[in-house]
């Protein structure tokens, strides 16, 4: 991978990220809005802390899953990426720069997101507020890669779109929001060790309830970040030219 031209994929798809108000509106309003409806949902219960911390680290993530996929097919089936690979663009430099555009890109919406939970929403934890931050970017970053790998293997944006119930259900389920993981049958545990949402989901709870969560956070993000590098490589192994 040569550090230059992934650097200068970044500045393109940042670019293209700043000439598209729908997808910024996308990436930093949806979310923001969503977690606002959900308070008016709890209308001041107690339980929508423990909800919306929890968001914190699902709503990034799903949603660079869909923006990522998307664009990247868009490359794709407009013939951009078949062209950009006769230059010495390698795959390797272009998942690269495409991940180093949407991280920053997920780094202004989870500081948007957190920003308005503690100030506006009234959202509380108990450990530092910047380890949600930290927790929001690396929850963003596998909706990055996983979008980025999921991609590879759409021929169409709406197959692309499809992706999003398979890569969602099964990790909303078990990731510990809607019932206690330590309450769920042994093979279902199993299941939800091996999901990314999981490990965000456990380090923001941490956050909300411990003081100095920082053992937990960082064991947590180490699995979210090696989620993220895992899916970048099988992304680069497997993407094709164009569509087939």
């Amino acid at each position: 991978m040569n550090p230059r031209i992934a650097l200068a994929t970044a500045g393109r798809n940042l670019q293209q990220l700043r000439a598209d108000p729908r997808t910024i509106g996308l990436i930093v309003a949806v979310p923001t809005l969503l977690l606002t409806l959900l308070s008016f949902v709890y209308d001041g219960s107690a339980r929508f802390t423990g909800i919306a911390v929890a968001m914190l680290g699902i709503l990034p993530m799903l949603v660079m899953f869909l923006i990522t996929s998307v664009a990247m097919l868009r490359e794709r089936t407009t013939g951009t990426l078949e062209r950009l690979l006769t230059t010495p663009l390698h795959r390797a430099d272009l998942l690269a720069g495409y991940g180093a555009a949407f991280a920053l890109a997920a780094l202004v919406q989870a500081a948007v997101l957190v920003a308005v939970s503690v100030w506006f929403l009234d959202v509380q934890t108990a450990g530092p507020v910047l380890w949600v931050l930290v927790v929001a970017v690396f929850a963003a970053a596998v909706g990055v890669a996983t979008g980025l790998l999921a991609s590879a293997f759409a021929r169409t944006e709406f197959q692309a779109v499809q992706f999003m119930p398979l890569f969602v259900g099964p990790q909303v389920f078990l990731c510990g929001l809607l019932a206690p993981r330590d309450s769920m049958p042994q093979l279902l545990q199993w299941i939800s060790d091996c999901l990314p949402m999981t490990y965000a989901v456990d380090a923001l709870r941490s956050i909300a309830e411990q003081q100095d969560p920082s053992g937990d956070v960082l064991k947590d993000v180490g699995v979210l970040a090696a989620f993220a590098v895992g899916a970048l490589v099988l992304a680069a192994l497997s993407m094709p030219r164009k569509t087939r």
